[in-house]
């Protein structure tokens, strides 16, 4: 499989897999509309995007440029989508039509006869709503959830019928999704529409559920992007990080060149089909040590703002049992979470930002979806 087309592949991950896959020989096609949010108004395809990647301007939505796209490519990674928890609860339509129709045109493409060898699928760790739970005598809860009283009661940890609190622990692949936002339900969405498609017309398929992805190239004006790219715009614009609840809530980060080898090792090895994998670093952090970490690194004496309050379809705990990719992948995570923040920190020197964190936190609370 030499010749590789990347949905999305002008953005944070898809170009840095753009740059994976070239430097193991492949050929790269990219197809990107350059979403305004992303990438700014009135944008061209990204410097950072190698001059050797063929570059295509055009909508995953539009049936006609993804099967010229599709034509001729040995293989498919799927990456387009529109991003963010908080937005999908009040951008409904545009997030399905990107993320459910748009996935929706590339399988029917691959229905109506595009033939490609493989087809990868960026997924989420939001599909899993909570993570994995054992109660104090360490047996695993099936479906813990927090209710709307006790949120509102700024009561975080999820607690047993007697009022215990749950322990979290790594989350796994075979945990039942629960789907606590529109985004992820569009990802579970694309999940299963590939997977699907390919077992019908016989196209290996994988879906890769990311877990907290960070880096170079993260769109710092876009107020829904990575958690650490929103803390580095604050950042660099000399204001605290907004944090949700008390800060505690723990999290799996992953440098994102972590994440496109995972993928290259994906396309590579033919036993990875039919199946989902958590592509993570295999540790978690609490928001608030992390920001904490952050600023540290960035060199700015700047408290992060615990704001006690709750954003409808977040989630408490979820961190990633990566033993399923380890093991048929061959993936191990190369770098460490204070490596990978020293490297954003020198990428973020050159960097412009505008701070648009106070206005989409405005627009949450003005249609009730903070408690």
């Amino acid at each position: 499989m030499q010749r590789i087309l990347i949905t999305g592949g002008a953005g944070f991950i898809g170009s840095h897999l753009a740059d994976e896959l070239l430097d193991h020989g492949y050929m790269v096609k990219v197809l990107d509309n350059l979403c305004p949010q992303v990438h700014g108004e009135n944008a061209k395809a990204p410097e950072y995007l190698s001059s050797e990647v063929e570059f295509v301007y055009g909508d995953v939505r539009d049936m006609t440029a993804v099967r010229k796209a599709m034509q001729g490519m040995d293989a498919v990674f799927h990456l387009a989508a529109s991003v963010g928890v908080g937005q999908s609860m009040y951008e409904i339509a545009p997030y399905t039509s990107t993320n459910n129709y748009g996935t929706s045109i590339l399988c029917q493409c691959i229905a109506d006869g595009c033939t490609i060898g493989k087809l990868i699928v960026a997924s989420s760790m939001s599909i899993y709503g909570e993570g994995s739970y054992v109660d104090p005598d360490g047996l695993t809860v099936p479906s813990a959830v927090r209710s709307a009283a006790q949120l509102r009661a700024g009561k975080w940890e999820l607690l047993t019928a007697e009022g215990k609190e749950l322990r979290p622990v790594p989350t796994a692949e075979g945990k039942q999704p629960d789907l606590a936002s529109i985004y992820a339900l569009s990802k579970y969405d694309q999940e299963r529409m590939c997977l699907i498609t390919g077992t019908a017309y016989n196209v290996p398929t994988a879906a890769l559920r990311l877990f907290n992805v960070f880096g170079t190239r993260q769109a710092l004006s876009n107020p829904y992007t990575g958690v650490l790219a929103i803390f580095a715009s604050r950042l660099l614009n000399d204001n605290a990080p907004m944090i949700y609840e008390d800060g505690r809530q723990r999290r799996d980060f992953v440098s994102v060149r972590d994440v496109v080898r995972a993928m290259r090792l994906v396309l590579e090895n033919p036993d990875a089909r039919d199946d989902v994998y958590n592509i993570g670093s295999g540790r978690s952090y609490a928001i608030v040590e992390v920001a904490a970490m952050l600023a540290g690194v960035m060199e700015k004496s700047i408290d992060p703002l615990i704001t006690g309050k709750y954003r409808v379809g977040d989630i408490r705990h979820c961190f990633a049992d990566i033993s399923k990719a380890q093991s048929v992948l061959g993936y191990t995570p190369s770098i460490a979470l204070a490596d990978g923040l020293y490297e954003l920190t020198e990428w973020l020197g050159d960097q412009i930002s505008v701070d648009r964190v106070e206005a989409a936190n405005q627009q949450l609370t003005s249609r009730g979806l903070t408690l």
